[in-house]
């Protein structure tokens, strides 16, 4: 019997590379690595567990045709399932539940597999990404703290325990947690991802910056989505301190152009594009190159998250693509039973408050917008990345003359985060339109 490189037992065929294939997807996947997909290569290796690793890999495509790719695969770890261990079982049902549209069957079978294998923490690593796009952070934490007493010698074990306080609102302990994982590797980049979001969320915009630029140097053989969304981070440290030439920059050399048709490249555009607008900078005609890759994406309907990115991507871009995109989103809305009712209580009015403000009728924002925030976490995402959002509800409102609302949202933002230039500047321009000179006259 063999063992990966955390000490599960794994069924292989002998004389075969799936060993060395599957120790590419397991270490690679919780490591943040490109060599995860390493595994793609060995497509004719019939070991069960390394055709279910590689139907997990066609499902990160997060596309339509994910599916489709990944289901061939995926019969053959279930030809074989009858002669594997319990926990590879266990894996291929899981992913199997994924593959075919049913995610709480597959999060349901994931805890119970990360509560009997806690070493297993590709699949812990898998359990915590669909409990991100369903929002539930407490999910994450629960599963991370499971596998903490079989599992602490492994340090992206405490990026995600890390990663999962922060998005509970547990800075504290997830900077402890993050700072574990760099002391047992310098090299977490999931972990250098979490401590940004706590710095961010403090208001250590300096300290933030500076952390980032410190640590970019071990960021060498990742994965597109973990390098881009790394710089994507630096990028919102160096826009809170005005620095808006260096934000070009990295959107132009480090977060979009590294893999321009992948899912989470094109949001983290989208993401700062929409935010550089906001903080009144011009960004040419960059809207144009990412709603050239969007314009495939109109009948995805994968998550929420990722649609109403899209949509405001095509809508900035002005390309008429983002209208079938609406219609499928209503589409999709209208569909929507009792396990993905998000698509049509919170995707549905934030979507159509999104195309609203992209097209400038700032009242339907306001109202669409306005009814979709208190339920925004069911979409998925990070709160810094939500963020997004409220920034385009606060902008509607100061356009649509909502003044004394945008000003009752902006200033706990501004206590929060003393050194953000942006906002000292957002918010002087809006007292001054409230009449209130003086008050303006001390963010100047």
């Amino acid at each position: 019997m063999w063992t990966d490189s955390l000490g599960n037992a794994v069924t292989l065929e002998p004389g075969g590379t799936g060993l060395g294939a599957l120790n590419d997807f397991v270490e690679g996947f919780i490591a943040s690595e490109a060599r995860a997909t390493r595994i793609l290569a060995a497509a004719d290796d019939p070991s069960p567990i390394v055709q279910a690793s590689i139907a997990a890999v066609h499902m990160f495509a997060e596309s339509a045709a994910a599916p489709a790719n990944a289901r061939p695969f995926l019969a053959r770890a279930r030809a074989g399932a009858g002669a594997v261990t319990p926990r590879e079982r266990s894996f291929i049902e899981a992913v199997g539940a994924w593959v075919e549209g049913d995610l709480p069957l597959a999060l349901a079978r994931h805890e119970a597999h990360v509560q009997e294998h806690p070493r297993d923490l590709a699949a812990l690593k898998l359990a915590q990404y669909h409990l991100f796009n369903r929002g539930d952070a407490p999910g994450m934490l629960r599963l991370a703290l499971a596998a903490l007493p079989a599992a602490a010698d492994v340090p992206y074990l405490h990026g995600m325990l890390a990663f999962a306080w922060e998005q509970c609102h547990g800075l504290e302990q997830a900077e402890a947690a993050a700072r574990q994982a760099m002391r047992l590797r310098r090299k977490e980049p999931w972990a250098h991802h979490a401590l940004a979001h706590v710095m961010l969320t403090h208001g250590r915009l300096h300290e933030g910056h500076a952390f980032l630029a410190d640590v970019s140097a071990t960021w060498t053989g990742l994965n597109s989505f973990m390098a881009t969304h790394n710089w994507w981070h630096q990028a919102l440290f160096a826009l809170e301190l005005d620095r808006a030439d260096e934000v070009l920059v990295l959107h132009d050399r480090q977060v979009w152009g590294v893999a321009k048709d992948y899912t989470q490249d094109q949001v983290n555009a989208v993401s700062l594009l929409a935010r550089l607008e906001l903080a009144g900078v011009d960004v040419g005609d960059r809207w144009q190159d990412v709603g050239n890759h969007l314009a495939g994406r109109t009948a995805d309907q994968v998550l929420p998250f990722l649609d109403m990115q899209y949509l405001l991507g095509l809508a900035r871009a002005g390309r008429p693509e983002a209208d079938a995109l609406m219609r499928n989103i209503e589409r999709r809305a209208a569909q929507a039973g009792d396990d993905d009712h998000v698509w049509r209580d919170v995707c549905l009015p934030a979507s159509r408050g999104l195309l609203a403000w992209a097209r400038g009728d700032h009242p339907q924002a306001v109202r669409s917008l306005g009814e979709a925030l208190p339920r925004l976490q069911e979409i998925g995402g990070s709160h810094a990345q939500r963020d997004l959002f409220a920034q385009v509800h606060l902008d509607a409102l100061v356009r649509s003359g909502h003044g004394s609302g945008a000003q009752n949202l902006l200033q706990p933002q501004l206590r929060a985060q003393p050194e953000s230039r942006r906002l000292r500047r957002q918010a002087a321009q809006l007292y001054t339109s409230l009449g209130l000179r003086a008050v303006a006259h001390q963010f100047l």
